[in-house]
């Protein structure tokens, strides 16, 4: 009998995952489904029936934080008093940024305003140090775009036209539901395209952010002072710090050098009508039903999306985003238990073993470099399943009985401030980055962590009831994945202690770029249904992607009952995704990681196993010539 399927050797991807893709169903309020996306509508289904029995009095809080989240999520949830106030809290807030008339009154309101969370001209917030991850500094860098990346403000751009006149609808709309008058809502949205415009001219792509170290330019407080131009830092630092750091990072220095062109007298009434327009988009999540509605139509547009998610998924999403890491203890506590921590801790120790024997083999590198890359291991931190504590900002979050935007905006403002409060204090290095509950997994240059929330420790990633080839091509190659980030492009700048710092001998980091290159070539202009790969943008998960799975196979070589097959089909499962075009669009442009099918196909043709375990010869589709396979680690 005939089929379509396509042979493993000719597509991993479609042999795996082809049958599910036929029959796979997006929701409605959602962009992709598959892998991840499943695990984490799970998750979320849990949780979300947690809450709601919790607000009906069914269970009880397990701690005064999940009771905190509850208590927002209902306050959310009311919609009835959030319809009856409509946009009014919104205005009541805006108030404040319109009242400023000009440069010199921004000047004396701008730690205010700062500290209140409008959109200023610049970013800046406390972070560690590259060069020396004990402190902390201040770090500033471009305000955000419309559009997702400067690329889309290229002339001709289609997508980017299309998207910005779906934003334009939308803010036309949302302003004519404001009390400015017809002329003022015109020149306020014609103000913020022209703000948004320049920014697009004068900030950071995708691109260039994907090279993190770069960001690192630290410069003294008078050299970046002067770079202001009129805008009084001095006095905006001395407020909202309480000192005049020293030494500021500044994230993209070309942003600074030209911010007078950006923002100065002549441009302010442009500014504060930007501000305006982008501060009421942002607070619309909190106000009434149709304006939940009206404000998500862009990213609704971004993701492809049809619905917006219901109110009560909207609740606890908005609960969630303020109190995710006692919301992930909980659920680590509840869904995971000490022994699956345990067992997995186990066998992230167990590739972290792999690794050191792959570094001490690698024919290229030499005796020194190799010595220093496995104290690097040594020294990496697990963190496992879920935090041991919470994070002390936590205990400052108060839920009291304001309306929800107040409350939110209270929240978030307690948060910005604990965070610039942490410029005068030591580096927390028992931070985590990812709550308990998030389906993910991530390394931390800076800390020189990885850390593995209980929520990805789940099948197809990792379970009991399957083999430990496939969960060697699930979970293992996750976590050599996040082992390797130690040592992709950026995290290779980096040495035991997260410090940027060169310890490498010459000329094995000469090779090392020369095989980072490769792994750029080997990925760059790949068609998707989306468009063309670019594989300087996805490089560093590229590398981490490659490295992970050589660890995670030379494990499973090393097991009595080792099923290459099995590993290698189940490492295509865990990248199943069915996704809107949309997303997958903007995904090229910004998104560092490759397009799921590129990361399950293109990997494993590296792999020498990969031709012994499925038989794969030359002219079948997944057969890459061995002086084309690219080794790093």
């Amino acid at each position: 009998m005939a089929t379509d399927t396509p042979r493993y050797q000719d597509d991993l991807y479609a042999a795996v995952n082809g049958e599910w893709e036929k029959t796979a169903v997006i929701a409605p309020d959602k962009s992709r489904t598959g892998g991840f996306t499943d695990l984490a509508d799970g998750v979320e289904e849990h949780l979300m029936a947690d809450f709601k029995a919790v607000a009906a009095g069914d269970k009880p809080a397990p701690d005064h934080y999940f009771a905190s989240a509850v208590k927002l999520y209902e306050k959310a949830l009311d919609f009835t008093t959030r319809d009856a106030l409509g946009i009014k809290p919104a205005l009541d807030r805006l108030a404040v940024l319109n009242a400023t008339t000009d440069l010199a009154a921004f000047n004396a309101k701008a730690a205010d305003l700062e500290l209140s969370l409008f959109p200023l001209p610049f970013s800046g917030g406390v972070e560690p140090d590259m060069k020396d991850t004990s402190r902390n500094l201040y770090q500033i860098s471009g305000p955000s775009t419309i559009l997702p990346d400067t690329t889309y403000y290229a002339e001709g751009n289609a997508q980017g036209q299309a998207l910005l006149k779906t934003w334009t609808d939308m803010a036309t709309k949302l302003l004519a539901a404001t009390d400015l008058s017809e002329a003022d809502q015109a020149s306020y949205l014609a103000d913020a395209l022209a703000f948004d415009a320049a920014i697009a001219t004068h900030v950071k792509s995708s691109e260039e952010w994907a090279d993190y170290p770069k960001a690192y330019n630290p410069q003294s407080f008078e050299e970046v002072a002067a770079q202001f131009g009129d805008f009084d830092f001095g006095a905006f630092t001395q407020e909202n710090l309480g000192e005049k750091p020293a030494t500021i990072i500044v994230q993209d220095p070309r942003f600074l050098k030209e911010f007078t062109q950006l923002f100065d007298a002549a441009t302010f009434t442009q500014y504060k009508h930007w501000a305006y327009v982008i501060e009421l988009i942002s607070l619309t999540g909190y106000l009434s039903e149709d304006l939940r509605q009206l404000g998500g139509t862009y990213s609704r547009a971004l993701s492809g999306s049809p619905e917006a998610p219901s109110q009560i998924k909207h609740a606890y999403r908005l609960a969630d985003r303020f109190f995710s890491e006692p919301i992930g203890i909980y659920y680590g506590q509840t869904y995971f238990g000490e022994k699956a921590k345990a067992d997995v801790t186990a066998l992230v120790e167990r590739m972290i073993s792999t690794y050191k024997r792959r570094l001490t083999n690698s024919s290229w590198l030499s005796a020194s470099t190799k010595d220093k890359a496995v104290v690097k291991l040594n020294t990496m931190v697990l963190k496992m399943g879920y935090p041991d504590k919470v994070q002390e900002v936590y205990n400052l979050l108060k839920v009291g009985d304001a309306d929800l935007l107040t409350t939110a905006i209270d929240l978030a403002t307690t948060r910005h401030q604990y965070n610039l409060a942490q410029l005068s204090k030591p580096v927390d290095r028992t931070t985590w980055l990812m709550p308990g509950h998030m389906v993910n997994a991530c390394y931390d240059p800076s800390r020189n962590d990885i850390t593995f929330p209980a929520a990805i420790l789940q099948a197809p990633f990792y379970s009991l009831d399957q083999t430990a080839s496939q969960n060697l091509g699930g979970i293992g190659a996750v976590i050599a994945h996040e082992i390797s980030h130690g040592f992709d492009n950026n995290g290779a700048q980096f040495d035991e202690f997260g410090n940027l710092k060169d310890w490498w001998q010459p000329a094995d980091y000469a090779h090392f770029k020369e095989l980072t290159q490769a792994m750029i070539d080997e990925f760059d202009g790949l068609e998707t249904e989306a468009g063309k790969a670019n594989g300087k943008l996805i490089v560093s998960e590229n590398i981490a992607d490659a490295g992970g799975l050589a660890a995670a196979l030379e494990t499973a070589q090393g097991l009595d009952d080792c099923d290459l097959r099995a590993f290698f089909i189940n490492w295509s499962r865990i990248w199943r995704q069915k996704a809107r075009l949309e997303l997958q669009k903007m995904f090229l442009a910004v998104d560092v990681h490759a397009p799921a099918k590129l990361r399950a196909n293109v990997q494993p043709q590296n792999l020498d196993a990969w031709y012994e375990a499925f038989d794969v010869k030359p002219g079948d589709g997944m057969y890459l010539a061995p002086d084309k396979r690219i080794t790093i680690w």
